[in-house]
């Protein structure tokens, strides 16, 4: 795009006293300079001095390839907002549980899986979903099941596969990503259950920052929900509420989603 000086240039150039530009030949090759400022100055009052641009925003809209949200998230309602303190200590554990991933990735990811642990193509979105909430939660038989780790004699096809270092530290980036994504996208439609608040508590301990795009969008969905989900409870003793808090807090306090956080009084 030109630049105003330059687009007033051509209409300031002189042209030789008593000439006219009548007879300049706008198609053929200027003769001489003289014959080429006349050439330029009769385009340039060819010009109108205002062009109004047409354009049918109904066009536009359908082309429109992002939608950014700038919404912020449910209030915490009256006791249920965990304080400043809380969540700087759950930030810092945090940052200790990535340091170790990353430290042992290599390690974990050499182990050797029992033959019962069959990881789904990167593709198979729902064998993911069964693989990491079980054939239970994921058929919504119960939403759901104690927090504590399954015993080896379960069977885990029905309670799900916990995410052992051993699992996750096989996955590289773009399989994290796709599964987070997935487990959100399935967590919009569904209660909240242990299952899945293990898997992205990890899932979110092996996200990379910076953050990719996607991962952004994602995690700002996953706060969002937490917090539309918190603002039905209406007890301090409600189970989920602490992974509620928790998720909410990661997103908003590690990885910078500061207008998410919950802001004690």
């Amino acid at each position: 795009m030109k630049s105003d000086v330059e687009d007033l240039m051509p209409r300031m150039l002189p042209v030789e006293f008593g000439a006219s530009t009548e007879d300049v030949d706008l198609k053929g090759p200027p003769r001489n300079p003289r014959e080429y400022l006349r050439q330029v100055q009769l385009e340039a009052s060819l010009c109108p001095e205002v062009v109004v641009a047409q354009i049918d925003p109904k066009k536009l809209k359908k082309k429109q390839t992002v939608n950014a949200s700038v919404e912020g998230c449910h209030a915490a309602p009256a006791g249920l907002c965990p304080s400043l303190s809380w969540q700087q200590q759950q930030v810092g554990h945090f940052s200790d549980v990535r340091q170790s991933i990353t430290k042992n990735r290599r390690h974990w990811s050499g182990q050797t899986l029992d033959d019962n642990v069959l990881m789904p193509k990167l593709t198979d979105e729902d064998g993911w979903k069964r693989f990491c909430l079980g054939e239970t939660v994921y058929q919504g038989t119960s939403s759901c099941h104690t927090d504590a780790e399954p015993e080896p004699a379960l069977d885990y096809s029905k309670v799900g596969f916990p995410p052992f270092q051993s699992i996750v530290s096989r996955l590289n980036q773009s399989t994290v990503l796709m599964l987070l994504e997935t487990l959100i996208s399935w967590f919009e439609e569904h209660d909240f259950s242990p299952q899945l608040g293990r898997w992205l508590y990890a899932l979110l301990a092996c996200l990379e920052k910076p953050l990719l795009p996607e991962a952004h969008s994602s995690i700002r969905q996953l706060a969002r929900r937490c917090a539309q989900l918190r603002s039905t409870l209406e007890s301090l003793e409600d189970d989920k509420l602490p992974a509620l808090n928790l998720l909410i807090c990661l997103v908003a306090r590690y990885f910078e989603q500061n207008d998410l956080a919950d802001q004690p009084e």
